[in-house]
């Protein structure tokens, strides 16, 4: 969360007041890939925060689309899962023929 502050204020990146074009290529490229990583981290603390908020409410492991059982083993390997893996599978599919 702190990294995420420090990229929000700008602070992550040091700014020179005149860079070449190269340099300035290449800070514009650095930032961007640090933009691109905090906002990986910040959908999955709100992934997280979800799961934790499924626990304390009972619905920790109830699939969101059919209301069955998520796996144990699918758990394990992506505790933030929200869909059993036949819902998922479907949805990957409807992804990828663009019918979602």
């Amino acid at each position: 969360m702190t990294e995420a502050k420090k990229t929000a204020r700008g602070t992550t990146i040091p700014q020179d007041e005149s860079p070449d074009f190269a340099d300035q290529a290449s800070m514009e490229t650095d930032s961007s890939f640090v933009f691109r990583i905090r906002e990986r981290e910040s959908r999955l603390m709100r992934k997280i925060n979800d799961a934790l908020m499924r626990l304390e409410d009972g619905t920790f492991g109830m699939c969101q689309e059919c209301g069955g059982e998520i796996s144990m083993r699918r758990l394990k390997i992506r505790p933030i899962a929200t869909l059993c893996i036949t819902c998922k599978q479907k949805q990957e599919t409807e992804e990828n023929t663009g019918r979602l």
